[in-house]
């Protein structure tokens, strides 16, 4: 069986929203420009961190995730067998590479997403969104530990074979954000929606900055950095798109089960003005 490539775009945090399995995974697109998830991934918190970068092309043995019914789902053949790099697409010319993969099915009605999203012909669980105006960011604080019950649970769920194992737990390996983020925007039909950024780049990008900083302020700091990189940065200064995706059992309880698990944020020529944010 031929080895599928494939143009890594996000890399999930560990959610509790989530199967167990599903905690670590990444997402990007095929060859083809079919946008596909893989879980589980073999997650150790350094190599995770440091093998799989954004706009790398990955060669792996895929086969469809049975236990999903969402059709982006594909998991392994092998857990053993490494990910394969076989080169990278860089930010030359705004992003123009990265454009002719990502770009080639967008979404601009959020209540189209939500449509595909339930109709059996589809069960959409991942899009490229353009959102038409970005009217803020918001940050609310939320529990600062992994649901003890709830964790728990998802243990018997692996102790009973009902998921397929990972070499590392993510839950022992990351700590749990403390704040919630979230990008409040309009779509074409001027929807407002609110959704929160659950993605590796968000996290990792906030406990960086967490260390950078001292005193009892520390995280009002590491807050004002993530708000001014994706506020200002990504919403103001680049043409800003969402990765939009479900976890399994949200999208199948839920009437709106999508986070922004990614952002892809090209570069804009110096004379085009971003008009339709803000």
């Amino acid at each position: 069986m031929p080895l599928t490539k494939v143009l890594i775009t996000v890399k999930s945090y560990p959610t509790l929203s989530s199967h167990y399995d599903e905690q670590v995974s990444i997402a990007g697109f095929r060859e083809d420009g079919v946008f596909i998830r893989i879980y589980p991934v073999p997650f150790i918190k350094k190599s995770y961190e440091d093998q799989y970068q954004l706009y790398d092309w990955i060669e792996l043995d895929l086969e469809r995730n049975t236990r999903d019914f969402r059709l982006e789902s594909f998991r392994p053949v092998s857990m053993e067998t490494p990910v394969k790099k076989t080169g990278h697409l860089d930010t030359a010319g705004h992003w123009s590479e990265r454009k002719a993969i990502v770009l080639k099915n967008v979404y601009r009605d959020f209540s189209t997403v939500i449509m595909e999203a339930k109709h059996e012909a589809f069960y959409t669980s991942l899009v490229v969104f353009k959102p038409t105006r970005i009217l803020g960011f918001v940050v609310e604080e939320t529990e600062r530990e992994w649901d003890s019950s709830l964790l728990e649970k998802l243990q018997e769920e692996k102790a009973r074979g009902l998921v397929s194992e990972q070499p590392e737990d993510p839950f022992t390996v990351m700590k749990k954000l403390p704040y919630r983020f979230s990008f409040h925007f309009t779509d074409s039909r001027n929807k407002e929606i609110t959704l929160p950024v659950e993605d590796w780049q968000l996290a990792s990008f906030y406990w960086k900055s967490l260390k950078r900083h001292s005193g009892p302020d520390k995280e009002q700091k590491a807050i004002n950095d993530v708000r001014k990189k994706y506020l200002q940065e990504y919403a103001r200064n680049s043409d800003l798109y969402f990765f939009l995706g479900t976890t399994q059992n949200v999208h199948a309880g839920t009437k709106q089960p999508f986070t922004i698990v990614g952002l892809f944020h090209p570069t804009m020529p110096p004379a085009v003005v971003q008009g339709s944010l803000f």
